[in-house]
């Protein structure tokens, strides 16, 4: 009989790293082949590692919070014949500690953990609670006790709804809501004290914990990081901007929240501008191209299909996953193409695969209040298009001014790719769509 140890896999195309975000089970659990025993956080995503083995979980091997190379052993497991025979004599040993129960997986039993002392283990505060595991995650990232969370699901089940009531009582999570701007717009700072003597004023010492906080830029924060600066320095950026009045993509989409067809299925403006890029990127077939470099200079790869990609704020960071053959989906199937990109990012559940492959991007900025701005293009891709807010402004209709709904369309583009009256072109077409979605009946 030997114990079986279990490395960290490489779980995408190229994983050298991956933080330990989360173990879903403890010494002593009983576990079935395919069983998920942690979350991992790469740079792409959260990914959750199934149980090779059958049997009782031995010793969790790294800790939480940990980042560590792909083949790092993270766990061992007593096969079904070990975990059943005697623990041999041991004078030496500790004595059986109790296993730590994950809320969730039910109680772990007695085993002995050769891990740090269970004193020392983060104590989990929400046995008795029903939640899903994307719910406490979400709850955990927000802060958010799950004890203090009045459940409205079906059994007494907390949904994503009960977690972001109570965390927006406390503050704004922007990255995850659009914004509910207060009437505090500014945080009061504390006066700072007065400087030791031989410092000047307004020197804070290094490392002042009152003045400075330290996060450490790791997983998807330092692969989104890395793939911007790689974008805004290899690709020569040009932005164009249009704005537009809006009013009947707003009653279309008024029309469809009021249809049966669409009962079942959320409508935004999002639905109408991803239906306004694709058909656009037809017309301009350049703007869904790729710079290729290669080792006699360069190519231009111009791609027959749509991988629409959806700028996504989440707790962990900016991803872009996308909506693979975009251009095959009709209104209905490519709104819920949508809801379930958007869920599954929210939940942190997007995987590397649905993040690879983008031909172009859209980022809805407007969520944020935001009028406009000057996206960075996706590596890999050659056009992003930014949705800017909707709201009512005087627009002048037939020489009369009146309210309108009123957007700004703005895109940034790979000038080596596609010249100045393609991009305006592009950003043309999508407007003329906003402003007359009946364009996109032919």
């Amino acid at each position: 009989m030997s114990t079986q140890t279990f490395t960290l896999p490489d779980v995408g195309e190229g994983l050298t790293e991956a933080e330990i975000v989360a173990w879903k089970v403890a010494p002593g659990d009983a576990v079935a082949v395919n069983d998920v025993i942690c979350e991992i956080e790469t740079a792409k995503s959260l990914v959750e590692l199934p149980s090779p083995h059958a049997g009782m979980v031995g010793e969790l091997l790294v800790e939480e919070g940990r980042t560590i190379d792909v083949g790092t052993p993270i766990i061992t497991f007593l096969t079904e014949a070990e975990a059943a025979a005697p623990a041999p004599a041991a004078p030496e040993a500790p004595a059986a500690a109790s296993g730590s129960v994950l809320v969730g997986y039910g109680n772990g039993g007695e085993a002995v953990s050769r891990r740090r002392k269970p004193a020392e283990r983060p104590v989990r505060s929400s046995a008795g609670v029903i939640a899903k595991p994307p719910i406490r995650k979400l709850a955990r990232d927000l802060g958010v006790d799950l004890t203090t969370v009045t459940p409205t699901g079906a059994d007494g089940e907390i949904v994503r709804d009960d977690v972001m009531r109570v965390a927006s009582q406390a503050s704004v999570f922007r990255n995850i809501q659009t914004p509910e701007w207060g009437d505090v717009r500014e945080e009061t700072v504390p006066a700072p004290a007065p400087a030791p003597v031989g410092l000047a004023r307004g020197i804070q010492p290094v490392g002042d914990p009152a003045r400075t906080e330290a996060i450490p830029v790791k997983g998807v924060r330092k692969a989104s990081a890395n793939a911007m600066v790689q974008s805004a320095y290899s690709a020569p950026h040009v932005t164009v901007w249009k704005e537009v009045d809006a009013t009947r993509t707003m009653e279309l989409v008024r029309r469809l929240k009021a249809s049966p067809d669409f009962a079942d299925i959320k409508v935004s403006p999002l639905l109408i501008m991803a239906r306004a890029v694709i058909w656009a990127v037809r017309r301009t077939p350049m703007v869904n191209a790729a710079w290729i470099d290669t080792d006699g200079g360069a190519e231009i790869a111009v791609r027959h299909y749509v991988n629409l990609g959806i700028a996504a704020a989440t707790p962990r960071g900016l991803i872009v996953p996308n909506i693979k053959d975009a251009q095959e989906l009709g209104m209905k199937d490519l709104a819920r193409a949508l809801n379930r990109l958007t869920v599954t990012a929210r939940e942190g559940r997007t995987t590397p695969a649905d993040q690879q492959g983008g031909t172009i991007t859209i980022t809805n900025i407007g969520v944020f209040g935001m009028d406009a701005g000057t996206p960075i293009i996706n590596p890999g891709e050659a056009g992003i298009v930014a949705m800017g807010t909707i709201a009512q402004k005087p627009w002048v209709v037939d020489g009369e001014v009146r309210p309108r709904w009123v957007t700004t369309v703005a895109g940034s583009f790979d000038h080596r790719v596609i010249d100045g009256d393609g991009m305006s072109r592009f950003v043309a077409d999508v407007a003329a769509v906003l402003e007359e979605p009946a364009l996109l009946v032919d």
